[in-house]
Formats: C-alpha cells, sequence, structure tokens
C-alpha cells in the first residue's frame, strides 16, 4: 500500500482505540468478532449442559434481531436517498440498477441450478423413513402452507409486495422492499430539485443516516448475547438425535452452499479482480453474528457501511445492496430446489427432468418475495410447492414435507442467510466495478487489512462530527454527497 493511499484514509481518533500504530495492532479481546465467538462456544456448552435452559434462552437473539429490524428500514431509506439523488444524475443511476439486475437473475438461475443437479445426485430424501411428525410441528406446517396459497402471481406480488399503500406503512409494519420503493421515488423527486436545494435535502438525510448508524453500532455490543441465546436454543431444543434423521439433506445443502461460494461466486470475484476469502475475511465479524443469530437481516446496516468504506461507491452500495436483500437469495434459491425434490424423494416420487425444470422455473419467480430473516425460505418453499400443486405436492404431503424438514430449518437458515450475505457482499462489489464506481486501490487495501474498514466506519460512527464534514476527507474516501456526486 503506497504512503498517499495510506494517508487518504480516514485517521484513527487521538486516544481512540487505533492509536498511532494503527487499530490491527489492538488486543484480539477489544474486537466484535472475538467477543461473538466467545458467546457462540458458551452457547454450545450451555445447550449441551443444561439443554432445558437453554431452550428458554430464544428470547435472546429474537430481542436482537427485533432492534435491528426497528432501524433497518430507516437505514435503507436514507441510504438508498442519498446514493441516488447524490448522483445528481438519473442516467447514471438506472444503469446500475439494471445492470445490478442481471447479474441478479444470472446468479438466480446458477443458483436454482446448482441446488437442482446436487440433489438429483446425492438424492438426500430416496429411501426416507416414514417419520411421523410431531402434532404441533404439523400444526405450524399447515400454517406455512395457507399463508404461501395466498400469493396470486405477479400481480398479487405487484400489489399486496412491491407497491406500499401509505408512506408510513412500510416503516409500521417493516417491509423493506415497500421502503425501498418509496426511497426511490424520493431520490428520484429529490433528483429533480435544483442542485443547491438538492444538496441541503440530501445532506439533512445523511446527517439522519450518521445518527442511525450511531445506534447500530450500540446495538452491536449485544451481538455476543444474541449469539450466546441462538447457539444455546439451537443446540438445546435440537440436539444431536433429532437431527440424526436428515443429517444426508443437511450436509448435502451445506455442502452445496459451499460449493456456490468457493467456486461459482469465487470464479465471478476472481474475474472482477478479487479474491473471495479475501472478502470472507473482510466481512467475518457480519458472518459470526449470523450464525448466532440465523438472520442475514441483522448485518445489512453494517454491510452498508463496510462496502462503502472499502471502496463501492454510495451510490451503488445504496442501491445493490437493498434490493439484493430481496431479489438475489443464493442460499435460498439453493435450498429451494433441494428442499422441494427432498419432500418428493422422501415421499417415494421421481419426478421428471421437465417437471423439475418447470418449478425451477417457478422458484426463480417466488425467491423473490422471500426476505433475509429466519423462517422466511420455509414460508416460500410452501408457496412454491403450494403454487406448483399437481399430482406430485398435494396439501396434504406439502405440510408432511415441511414439517419434517421444519426440525432443522434452524440450520438451514444458517447456511441461507450466510450464503446470501456472501452473494450480495460479491454483487456489490463486482457491479461497483462493472460501472466503474469502485476504488480498486482502496479495496484491495482493505481486503489485505480489513482494519482499515473497521478504522473507517468506527470514525464514521463516532468521529464524523469533527472528521466528516472536511474538504480532504470529502475528496480522499468519496463518501459525502458532494463527493458521490462527481464520483
Amino acid at each position: 500500500m503506497s504512503t498517499q493511499e495510506a494517508d487518504a484514509r480516514p485517521a484513527p481518533e487521538p486516544g481512540g482505540s487505533g492509536g498511532a500504530a494503527g487499530s490491527g495492532r489492538r488486543g484480539v479481546w477489544t474486537q466484535l468478532w472475538f467477543w461473538v465467538v466467545i458467546g457462540i462456544a458458551a452457547g454450545v456448552v450451555v445447550g449441551l449442559a443444561a439443554p432445558d435452559f437453554a431452550s428458554d434462552l430464544k428470547f435472546l437473539p429474537d430481542i436482537f434481531i427485533q432492534l435491528i429490524k426497528m432501524i433497518t428500514a430507516p437505514v435503507i431509506f436514507c441510504t438508498v436517498i442519498v446514493g441516488i439523488a447524490s448522483i445528481g444524475r438519473l442516467a447514471t443511476a438506472g444503469g446500475i440498477a439494471v445492470r445490478a439486475l442481471v447479474y441478479f437473475l444470472i446468479m438466480t438461475l446458477v443458483a436454482l441450478g446448482l441446488g437442482l443437479i446436487v440433489v438429483n445426485l446425492v438424492q438426500p430424501g430416496a429411501g426416507f423413513p416414514a417419520i411421523p411428525p410431531d402434532p404441533a410441528t404439523l400444526a405450524e406446517a399447515q400454517a406455512d402452507v395457507a399463508s404461501g396459497s395466498e400469493g396470486g402471481g405477479a400481480l398479487d406480488f405487484i400489489e399486496n409486495t412491491l407497491l406500499p399503500e401509505s408512506f408510513v406503512g412500510p416503516f409500521v409494519e417493516n417491509e423493506i422492499l415497500r421502503v425501498l420503493v418509496l426511497a426511490i421515488l424520493v431520490a428520484i423527486a429529490t433528483s429533480m430539485l435544483a442542485p443547491s436545494l438538492r444538496k441541503r435535502v440530501v445532506g439533512g438525510i445523511d446527517l439522519i443516516a450518521k445518527v442511525i448508524f450511531g445506534m447500530i453500532r450500540l446495538i452491536m455490543f449485544l451481538a455476543p448475547i444474541a449469539a450466546f441465546g441462538g447457539i444455546a436454543y439451537t443446540v438445546g431444543a435440537l440436539g444431536g438425535e433429532s437431527l440424526g434423521n436428515l443429517l444426508a439433506l443437511m450436509l448435502t445443502f451445506w455442502g452445496t452452499c459451499a460449493i456456490f461460494v468457493v467456486v461459482v461466486l469465487g470464479g465471478v470475484a476472481a474475474f472482477s479482480g478479487f479474491n473471495i476469502f479475501k472478502l470472507i475475511r473482510m466481512i467475518k465479524d457480519e458472518i459470526l453474528i449470523i450464525v448466532g443469530t440465523s438472520s442475514s437481516e441483522t448485518v445489512l446496516p453494517r454491510l452498508l457501511a463496510k462496502l462503502e468504506s472499502a471502496g463501492a461507491s454510495r451510490s451503488t452500495v445504496s442501491m445493490v445492496l437493498p434490493t439484493g436483500y430481496s431479489f438475489n437469495l443464493d442460499g435460498t434459491c439453493i435450498y429451494l430446489t433441494m428442499a422441494a425434490l427432498f419432500i418428493a424423494q422422501a415421499g417415494g416420487q421421481d419426478l421428471p427432468w421437465g417437471v423439475q425444470l418447470g418449478l425451477v422455473a417457478l422458484m426463480l419467480l417466488t425467491s423473490k418475495g422471500a426476505a433475509g430473516v429466519s423462517g422466511a425460505g420455509l414460508v416460500t418453499l410452501a408457496a412454491s410447492l403450494q403454487a406448483f400443486g399437481g399430482e406430485f405436492y398435494t396439501t396434504e404431503s406439502i405440510a408432511i414435507g415441511i414439517a419434517i424438514i421444519a426440525g432443522i430449518d434452524r440450520i438451514m437458515s444458517e447456511g441461507r442467510a450466510l450464503t446470501n450475505v456472501i452473494g450480495n457482499s460479491v454483487a456489490t462489489m463486482v457491479v461497483a466495478g462493472w460501472c466503474g464506481e469502485r476504488d480498486d486501490e482502496r479495496f484491495q487495501a482493505a481486503l489485505d487489512d480489513p482494519s482499515l474498514v473497521r478504522d473507517a466506519i468506527e470514525q464514521e460512527t463516532h468521529g464524523a462530527d469533527e472528521a466528516g464534514d472536511s474538504d480532504e476527507s470529502a475528496t480522499s474516501t468519496d463518501r459525502t454527497p458532494a463527493a458521490a456526486g462527481a464520483h
């Protein structure tokens, strides 16, 4: 890394965590990922030693997820508006959106196809014993089928999922896709204002975003506790015996996700000029949080800040990443095809390839409605199979199949969430590079030394009042509205 590049990035605060030597040398006990690992390890111990007590700790990750949900919608609303409106040219923003959607479509097809191929080769459901599902679990599965059957195709998706019914409603209900639509509309309207007025509006929203990211930093102190409660609950409630019958499906799914990340995403990343393993190392804090909470939504606000600090322009990050949370769910796509065919195999049915391809075509659409929240994949699976129907998937077979899978959905959900987050992180940096909206020198420096990104985020969240408004910071980091517009 050059001297000029080192001088360009935000300097650590005097007397702060970085010091003169840089935060890369500070003790490991001061870093979030270390305490998340401690929380996960403690959760495993408690889950094995006191399963009854551990089964009651689900409220810890639930509280953490609720706090994150509280600020996710405002974060997306503010960052999307600042990202698009600061460009000042709607054609540029439209170009980013079109390229992102093309990328999402291609990766969705690849993920669905990979899941289809692997589950046909391994056939984890073949010879599955007839296990009567627990009545309570079966009732929950029937509820998933009922909620999944409410969908009515593309028109129903547009009316009841995509377009808001009021301005405030999506924030109250935490409907991320509708918040995104509102943010895009406000951003377009803001872009049409006179330059001086547009700059004032963007600047005001940007200040609000800084306050929200400060809240995120406070909430993140609870991440190790949430990870402890989530893992303890999983181990205590499920145990080892309940997972034995579905071990083949779990291993097949996790192995397929690993292949997708290493081979597919790794190849895409290499083509774009970066190393997938270095990117994973850069976002290891977020990955460990997902392991504990089983939800990718919990790390969305941090990823927005981290990928921007790593060199992607604010306009690209604020548009690609939130959109990817609804339209680029690689792990969910793999899960949908594998779980659907597993249910058919467990029922002793052999689906012809034509039927399987039709199921994939349907899931190409239904997967776009899945949110990055634990359990959403199960409901989406029920919706997909209910919509497909026919002789292969009756209402009864769907309910029984989902009831069987529900026992390991927590573990499957973690695989989905991890793959989704890695996939969307890669998508953001790839689209940024594709559109010429990525500072490659800064990106490579962040990949080689992830502490640079951590320092930049800390500077932004609690040092912005002193350093964020300087002209030097604006020109060197491309983080202010003015810099984003000139990018």
